[in-house]
């Protein structure tokens, strides 16, 4: 019997489905998706419970892929928490806009608590102790630096009102400190809103407990 040459060549049996062509990943695509994936596992299981397979796996690629783009696990978690410090120390560096000392408070605590929503990851990895050393130092020297940013405006407004500016770095230390405690604590939380929250450290912070606003408020632009 003759074969029939009309079936159309997509019923013959013979015929295989072509497979859709991958993507080729440039050597920066590759090395951000893999920053991305790390970021992600790190803050989730932490640094030792981090296996380069699982990078390797995740991202589609074969464990030699992550070792030629950062050496191994360590390098690659060295990069995601620089890259995290800077993000922060830039968010608040680039915050203190306003000219009046309270207000320099509330976007202080509002950079910080923007970081912790916008790269809730990043911070997750930035609170736990990192068992490798940073190229931009620990979680403790980034608060420090964020607070010797504070401490010129602190110094300016205490020699203003008397007091004695060499007291200032150690007020700013622990202005940031606060802040920065309890940004851990909301990272969980979520409750207050960040608005609220934010009034509420600026409001211990500028009255003290024996000044306390019942009913704080923001005189600042940001309302959330």
């Amino acid at each position: 019997m003759a074969t029939d040459s009309s079936t159309p060549s997509s019923d013959r049996p013979d015929k295989q489905p072509r497979r859709a062509r991958r993507t080729r990943m440039t050597g920066a695509e590759r090395r951000q998706q893999l920053l991305e994936i790390g970021r992600t596992v790190f803050a989730e299981k932490g640094f030792e419970g981090t296996s380069v397979e699982e990078i390797a796996a995740k991202a589609g690629v074969s464990k030699p892929v992550v070792y030629e783009h950062f050496g191994g696990k360590e390098g690659l978690y060295a990069v995601v928490v620089d890259r995290e410090m800077r993000q922060l120390l830039d968010m608040v560096t680039s915050s203190l806009t306003a000219g009046h000392p309270r207000e320099l408070c509330e976007q202080a605590a509002f950079a910080l608590l923007d970081y912790i929503e916008e790269y809730t990851d990043g911070f997750r990895i930035l609170v736990r102790d990192s068992p490798i050393p940073q190229s931009t130092g620990s979680f403790a020297s980034l608060i420090s630096d964020i607070a010797t940013q504070v401490e010129d405006i602190l110094g300016r407004e205490f020699k203003a009102r008397g007091f004695d500016p060499k007291l200032a770095p150690m007020y700013a230390q622990a202005l940031v400190g606060m802040v920065a405690l309890t940004g851990q604590w909301w990272l969980d939380a979520r409750k207050p809103k960040k608005a609220e929250v934010a009034a509420h450290l600026v409001n211990l912070a500028w009255h003290g407990l024996d000044g306390l606003e019942p009913k704080p408020r923001l005189i600042g632009h940001r309302k959330n």
